[in-house]
C-alpha cells in the first residue's frame, strides 16, 4: 500500500485539490508539507491527535513536516459555527503558542521537522500592505462561498473572523516562498482556508499546478456526534489536564462501531495489525482486543509505558475493588478528573445522601444490608459510622463504591 492509498484507507482524505498531483507528490516525490495549530488554549485535545498522526505518517514516508503554531492567527480566531471567539491578548496567544511548540516537540522530532510561529511574519505586515498586497487577491463573493463563512451569515460574523482565511493563505504563501512547502493539510473545516492559500500562491507567485491542499474528515462517533470529549469535558494531551488513566478509560470503552476508525486515525499501527484487530471485533467482540490495543497505543504514545502500566493497575484495582492496592499517587491519578466532595465529622448516611451517592437514607440502608456499599475497599456495615480522619486513606481521602462500578471521592476538610 502506497502512502496516498494508506491515507485514503485511514480516512485521512476527504477533499483534495488535485488527486493525480497528490498521488505523484506523495507516492513518488519527497516534499515539504505543513499543518497548523492555533493556540486557542495552552494544550491540544485528542482531536488534534489525528493531525499529529498524519504528520508522522507522511514523515515516515520521507516527507518533511513544517509544524506551524499560529501565534498570529490565534489572535484572530477561525470562524466557528457557534459564534464569535473570545479574543486572546497578545501575551496569552504567544505564551500558549510556546507551550504548544513544547508539547508538539514531544511527539514530532524537531530534528526532522521545522517548527514555526506565524506571528514572526504576519506581525510585520501593516494594514496597507494587507489590503493592497493580499486583500486585493480575494473577491468578497469568493470568500462568502466558503463553508466557514456561509454557516455564520445568518447569525453574523465580524470582519475580524471573516478575514481569517486571508491570514492562513498568507501562511501557505510564506512557507511556499521560504521553504518550498508544496502541501497543506488539515481537517475538513479548514478546506476553505486551504484553498484560499492555493489561490493566493497561484495569483501572486506561481500559476503552475505544483501545490496541493488536502483535508480529512473530522473524527466523529458512529452516532454522528463530535469526537473528543468525555462526560467531564475535553480530553487533553497534557496529562496535568487529563490523566493517562482517564484517557485509557475513555478509549478502552470505545464502541465496537467506532474502534476500527479510531485505530486508523489515532495510532500508527500497521494496516495488517489493524485489520487483524478488526477481525477480532467481528469474531470475538467480548474480548475487546481492539479497544485494549487502542487505549494502550494512545496512552503509550502520549505519555509512555510507565503511565500506561499505572493506568492498567488503577483500572484493575477499581474493577476488583482492591483500593488498598493503590499508592497515594495512583489513587490521586484515578480520581483526578472525577468530581469530589468535602467531608467533615459527618454520619455516613448523611454523607451518602447529601452528595448524591444514594437518593435517600432508606436507599442507603438497603445498599448496606445487601453488602453493596464500600468505604475504602471495605463493606460498610455500620449505619452510625462517623467519618473523621481515623477512617481516611492517606489521612485525606474517602473512596466510596456503590455496587460494582460506581466510585465517589470524599476529601476530609
Amino acid at each position: 500500500m502506497k502512502l496516498y492509498e494508506e491515507l485514503e484507507w485511514r480516512g485521512f482524505i476527504k477533499d483534495v485539490s488535485d488527486e493525480a498531483l497528490a498521488k505523484k507528490l506523495l507516492n513518488e516525490d519527497k516534499i515539504t508539507f505543513y499543518c497548523g495549530f492555533d493556540p486557542t488554549a495552552d494544550s491540544l485535545t485528542v482531536g488534534h491527535l489525528v493531525q499529529i498522526i498524519r504528520i508522522l505518517l507522511l514523515q515516515k514516508y520521507g516527507h518533511k513536516p513544517i509544524v506551524l503554531v499560529g501565534g498570529a492567527t490565534g489572535l484572530i480566531g477561525d470562524p466557528k459555527e457557534s459564534g464569535e471567539r473570545k479574543l486572546l491578548t497578545l501575551d496569552e496567544s504567544l505564551k500558549n503558542a510556546e507551550k504548544l511548540k513544547v508539547l508538539l516537540s514531544k511527539y514530532i522530532d524537531s530534528n526532522d521537522a521545522i517548527m514555526v510561529n506565524n506571528y514572526d511574519w504576519i506581525s510585520k505586515i501593516n494594514v496597507i500592505e494587507f489590503l493592497r498586497d493580499y486583500g486585493k487577491n480575494f473577491s468578497i463573493n469568493y470568500m462568502l462561498a466558503k463553508d466557514s463563512v456561509t454557516s455564520r451569515l445568518e447569525s453574523g460574523i465580524s470582519y475580524t473572523e471573516f478575514s481569517y482565511m486571508i491570514l492562513q493563505a498568507i501562511d501557505f504563501m510564506y512557507l511556499y516562498k521560504n521553504y518550498n512547502c508544496r502541501l497543506q493539510f488539515g481537517g475538513s473545516d479548514q478546506w476553505g482556508n486551504i484553498t484560499a492559500g492555493l489561490e493566493l500562491i497561484r495569483k501572486t507567485i506561481n500559476d503552475k499546478d505544483d501545490i496541493l491542499g488536502i483535508s480529512s474528515n473530522l473524527l466523529m462517533k458512529s452516532d454522528g456526534t463530535k469526537f473528543g470529549k468525555s462526560e467531564k469535558g475535553a480530553l487533553w494531551l497534557n496529562k496535568e489536564l487529563t490523566s493517562p488513566y482517564t484517557l485509557y478509560q475513555y478509549f478502552v470503552n470505545t464502541t465496537d462501531s467506532d474502534v476500527v476508525q479510531y485505530l486508523k486515525s489515532l495510532t500508527l499501527l500497521e494496516p495488517d495489525k489493524i485489520i487483524e484487530l478488526e477481525d477480532s471485533v467481528k469474531s470475538e467482540p467480548h474480548l475487546r482486543k481492539a479497544q485494549k490495543e487502542l487505549a494502550k497505543e494512545i496512552v503509550v504514545f502520549l505519555h509512555g509505558n510507565k503511565e500506561y502500566e499505572n493506568a492498567l493497575k488503577i483500572t484493575e484495582a477499581l474493577f476488583s475493588g482492591n483500593i488498598l492496592d493503590l499508592s497515594k499517587e495512583e489513587l490521586e491519578d484515578a480520581f483526578k478528573d472525577a468530581e469530589s466532595f468535602i467531608v467533615e465529622d459527618e454520619n455516613i448516611l448523611d454523607v451518602l445522601v447529601n452528595n448524591n451517592v444514594v437518593a435517600s437514607k432508606r436507599e442507603a440502608r438497603e445498599f448496606i444490608s445487601n453488602g453493596a456499599l464500600y468505604l475504602n475497599g471495605k463493606k460498610i456495615d455500620n449505619e452510625e459510622l462517623i467519618l473523621n480522619k481515623s477512617n481516611t486513606l492517606y489521612d485525606k481521602y474517602y473512596v466510596f463504591r456503590k455496587g460494582k462500578k460506581y466510585y465517589y471521592l470524599g476529601i476530609i476538610k
